[in-house]
């Protein structure tokens, strides 16, 4: 288990906005980070609108859903009008997050120059418990398609309560 690098973003989902980590450690025991690649992944927007649909399990594990995507935060409000998400949706322009999280990114140069050919998703599980965050679960997508499951999630978390 690794510490949690802190992180402050936009947000255009419910919650404060900017987003800090410091604010989600204070509200839930756990903490569930969706690096997504980008504006354009249908797979990305695939995954969001689950995630909503199920959010009230996350919630009943006391785990706040944060998804992240690595653009501007005009380009980020588009799918919160669109999808109108229960969880916060922040944007990372500047892929700090995506960076300090390891985000997988593919094709070397070329891959870290186009978000849509190179960025990887991932899903960062974070305990929160203890008031300093830590590292507890990680799916790094292979692919586009490679997302963790729900049942995984779940199970990651139980796991660790």
């Amino acid at each position: 288990m690794s510490v949690a690098p802190p992180f402050e973003l936009p947000n255009v989902g419910p919650g404060p906005d900017p987003l800090s980590l410091s604010r989600l450690v204070t509200d839930n025991e756990f903490v569930l980070l969706l690096l997504q690649r980008d504006h354009h992944c249908g797979n990305c927007r695939k995954q969001v609108q689950v995630f909503a649909d199920w959010y009230d399990e996350f919630r009943a594990r006391n785990t706040e859903v944060v998804s992240i995507v690595p653009e501007p935060r005009e380009r980020v409000q588009t799918w919160q009008e669109e999808y109108d998400l229960p969880y916060p949706l922040c944007a990372d322009p500047e892929t700090t997050a995506g960076s300090e999280y390891d985000q997988p990114v593919r094709f070397g140069p070329l891959g870290r120059f186009s978000d849509l050919l190179g960025r990887m998703p991932k899903a960062v599980l974070l305990d929160c418990r203890d008031g300093d965050p830590t590292i507890v679960y990680t799916h790094e997508g292979s692919s586009t398609w490679d997302r963790p499951e729900l049942d995984e999630i779940y199970a990651a978390i139980d796991e660790h309560r």
